[in-house]
């Protein structure tokens, strides 16, 4: 009886050592998949994903919360791609599984609700995504004080919903609090700052500050190329942005310049069909306004297309 006692708890603890050596096994994919996320590589970091989620559902079970990390990776990616209904139900699956396993006023909650604000974002629905993003706010807060770096990120979310539907002046309260927040813990040329200026600078530009918002576009896009590279889908998004801005003020041959080195990052790191490339297409074919209709015509019917 001892024996045999004894012989059972050496084959539990072996089994246990398996789940663990298997559950790191699909964390390190999903790390590798995260890496290749944050560096614009979305083709390489999906399939990645993928296998991570399938291989983790059927160890671990649909309802484990390494899933629930998983999916919610997995959500952001395709918000980046621009396939905004694919992520949708993957977000709201891993807001299930960690509401469940962790409670609903738990700080990992929050992270899904300020995704799916973001997501909310990215589709131009501005309004529906403000109270996903008050609540990640809300709960973060609660949970970690008002000065903590996750819920300035929370607060920047937020600040772009309002942006977005002309709510400037709390948007700007809010932008400005989180750039103190991310200089005090990070420094000032850390990405997150990027992102806030990036839109500050939006805002100026709808009030017609054109040079206040070029100033701030300029700052958003040294830090994101230092951080990110050249040829980062985000450092794209900041010379469209700018591009624009210069148009605003007359100034075609730098806007010119801007455009084709955005649509040539979206291109190449999101492909022909993403949002983004239209977007950028489109206020390319402003171009009619230093006479070349004709190309203008030609970027508009593709964007058409």
């Amino acid at each position: 009886m001892t024996v045999a006692t004894r012989r059972s708890r050496q084959r539990y603890r072996g089994n246990q050592h398996a789940s663990m050596r298997s559950r790191r096994r699909v964390q390190r994919q999903e790390h590798l998949a995260n890496r290749y996320r944050e560096r614009g590589q979305y083709t390489r970091a999906e399939p990645i994903y993928r296998r991570a989620l399938a291989r983790s559902e059927w160890l671990f079970g649909p309802g484990d919360f390494g899933v629930a990390s998983i999916l919610n990776n997995l959500g952001i990616l395709y918000k980046y791609q621009g396939r905004y209904a694919e992520a949708e139900p993957l977000y709201w699956r891993a807001l299930a599984i960690v509401e469940r396993v962790r409670g609903p006023d738990h700080p990992d909650v929050a992270s899904i609700y300020h995704n799916l604000g973001g997501l909310e974002h990215a589709r131009g629905r501005y309004v529906q995504g403000e109270p996903m993003a008050r609540r990640s706010v809300a709960i973060r807060e609660r949970a970690l004080g008002p000065d903590h770096v996750d819920v300035a990120a929370d607060k920047a979310a937020l600040a772009a919903l309002l942006d977005g539907q002309g709510k400037f002046d709390e948007a700007q309260a809010l932008y400005w609090q989180a750039i103190a927040v991310f200089e005090r813990a990070f420094g000032p040329e850390d990405v997150e700052l990027s992102f806030s200026f990036n839109n500050l600078a939006a805002i100026e530009d709808a009030r017609g500050n054109h040079a206040e918002a070029e100033r701030l576009y300029r700052r958003a896009l040294a830090i994101k190329e230092r951080a990110q590279g050249p040829d980062h889908p985000d450092v794209g998004m900041t010379l469209n942005n700018l591009a624009v801005c210069c148009t605003a003020q007359g100034r075609f041959v730098e806007a010119e310049a801007f455009y084709q080195r955005a649509l040539a990052i979206f291109e190449a790191t999101l492909g022909p069909d993403h949002p983004h490339v239209a977007a950028c297409r489109e206020n390319y074919a402003l171009l009619r306004e230093t006479g070349r209709a004709s190309e203008a015509l030609a970027l508009e019917t593709q964007t058409l297309a």
